[in-house]
């Protein structure tokens, strides 16, 4: 393992310990449904179902096809909150 995968590990260890982690994922569900995101997510895969036929689509499908879509999707306001909120959380908990 790399020294880079070392330190993700470790930071995500960290935050699933002290259940940052889960508060921070609450955070980017409510934050994505707030700026409309899951909205438009929703309506790209009923888009898919109606494009290939709801009986030739399968979940799998649908992840394939709308995952690039929707990270590329996230406003940046969203990101930058989650980012400072992780670099805070490293901060008061740095080791």
């Amino acid at each position: 393992m790399n020294k880079e995968a070392r330190v993700k590990a470790s930071i995500n260890q960290k935050l699933t310990e002290l259940g940052e982690r889960e508060r921070l994922k609450e955070l980017l569900r409510a934050k994505l449904t707030e700026c409309g995101w899951k909205d438009q997510m929703k309506a790209h895969c009923k888009d898919v179902i109606k494009e290939k036929g709801l009986e030739h689509v399968t979940v799998e499908d649908l992840v394939v096809e709308i995952t690039p879509k929707g990270r590329a999707s996230v406003p940046d306001s969203v990101k930058k909150e989650l980012l400072q909120r992780i670099r805070a959380f490293l901060a008061q908990h740095a080791t």
